[in-house]
């Protein structure tokens, strides 16, 4: 729908230069939208964790409202009970007594205007990136610098893994998803390209274990919100239900995810081609 209205947009102006157009769109309630990733960073105790509560909004806002005052809490295995609390007016709830356990089972309760939201999801464990390499002639063109990350999947066990590459000059965020349905075993890796990659650029990159079911998310997620689609037989445009569910009031369903990973990260500065 927004690339419908943007394309629309750019067509009136060349045909109606002089004229204010404003679009009525439908408008909803607001929903609440819950931003839940706990992450464990490998080499750290992963107490430190947070999660983002905002509102839905109209298509035109420009800030994201957040929502305010909700009672939060993430209960483990052993019934360990973190309470998450807010920072300030900010939406964003904080918690620094956590405990990451591998294949662990965390239940996430949310109150928030006196309607319960509940979502549940296991620890998973990931592999480290063991490398990354640099090749300096991909693309259509031959001239792209593309990035691999290398690493080896377990023998025997079903895994899914997100893969994020985050380019510091421009904070801009990549997002892959992947499965070993055919690499089980195998050393593997996750793949980047981006045509405006220089010499020096600092890419930050995160190897996330994931369940399948935020897997099966993503998959939808990431095909509706490819910026090069226009294949007529892609999935369209719907609303993509998490794993989080209001208990009190099924009809208002939340957007987003609760989920939690053992997560890798590799730092790579790219090189000069030829080096």
């Amino acid at each position: 729908m927004k690339k419908f209205i943007y394309i629309l947009l750019i067509s009136l102006s060349f045909t109606a230069c002089e004229d204010v157009i404003d679009l009525e769109l439908n408008t909803a309630e607001p929903r609440l939208v819950i931003d839940a990733s706990l992450n464990w960073f490998k080499g750290t105790e992963g107490k430190n964790q947070f999660i983002k509560l905002s509102l839905s909004a109209p298509f035109y806002d420009n800030e994201v409202p957040p929502a305010n005052n909700a009672i939060v809490t993430v209960v483990d295995t052993n019934n360990n009970t973190f309470n998450f609390v807010e920072d300030g007016d900010t939406g964003i709830y904080r918690n620094n007594t956590f405990i990451p356990e591998i294949d662990g089972v965390y239940n996430l309760t949310i109150n928030y205007k006196d309607e319960i939201y509940t979502g549940t999801e296991q620890l998973m464990g990931v592999a480290s990136i063991d490398r990354v390499e640099q090749k300096n002639d991909g693309g259509f063109s031959g001239e792209e610098i593309e990035i691999k990350a290398y690493y080896t999947d377990p023998e025997g066990i079903e895994n899914y893994y997100l893969f994020e590459v985050e380019k510091l000059s421009d904070n801009d965020v990549s997002l892959e998803v992947y499965d070993d349905e055919f690499t089980d075993g195998n050393e593997i890796f996750a793949f980047y390209s981006d045509e405006d990659l220089e010499a020096g650029d600092e890419l930050t990159i995160y190897g996330s274990g994931i369940s399948e079911r935020f897997y099966e998310f993503m998959v939808i997620l990431l095909q509706q919100t490819d910026e090069e689609g226009g294949d007529p037989f892609e999935t369209q445009p719907a609303t993509v239900r998490g794993n989080c569910v209001n208990i009190t009031n099924p009809e208002n369903y939340p957007f987003g995810y609760f989920r939690v990973s053992e997560v890798s990260i590799f730092n790579y500065i790219v090189k000069l081609k030829g080096v």
